[in-house]
């Protein structure tokens, strides 16, 4: 996908599931399940679509669409705790090449994190998104992935 067509298509859904959450939810799950399914079936290079949420020190899968997902990532391992430990997002080109991958379902090759904040500003999880293809994500990808999780928090914008 052209970045123009991407773009556009991220300024859509954006505006979409901003409309959803707004006219209809009051609750933080709510709002991680629209984003994922809205995402899912809208972005035709996203192939696992999901929330990893820390629960005392470790992290879950949450809400998400795509294949079955790994229940607890081990501690500092993989690219979800790589974007918790550095504090940003992060673009994975090819994941075979990540030391500590961790491979959930074998046909993933890029993969992007954003880190999920609270209204104190404090990390509670990541959303994490696979693609099969590799090099499927981008800074395009990054700044408006970031712009959607806030919603989650801050349904009408910060």
């Amino acid at each position: 996908m052209n970045q123009t067509k991407k773009e556009k298509r991220y300024g859509r859904l954006y505006k979409q599931i901003q409309d959803l959450i707004v006219k209809s939810s009051n609750n933080t799950l709510s709002n991680m399940a629209t984003i994922n399914a809205v995402l899912h079936h809208k972005m035709d290079y996203f192939f696992w679509t999901g929330f990893y949420l820390l629960q005392g020190g470790r992290l879950q899968v949450g809400p998400y669409q795509g294949s079955l997902a790994c229940i607890d990532l081990e501690k500092d391992t993989g690219v979800c705790w790589a974007a918790i430990n550095r504090n940003e997002t992060v673009i994975v080109e090819d994941v075979h090449t990540f030391p500590g991958h961790i491979a959930c379902d074998s046909r993933s090759n890029s993969e992007i994190v954003v880190l999920l904040k609270d209204r104190a500003g404090n990390t509670v999880g990541v959303l994490d998104v696979d693609s099969a293809e590799k090099a499927s994500f981008d800074q395009t990808d990054a700044l408006w992935l970031e712009k959607i999780v806030k919603l989650v928090y801050f349904p009408k914008g910060e």
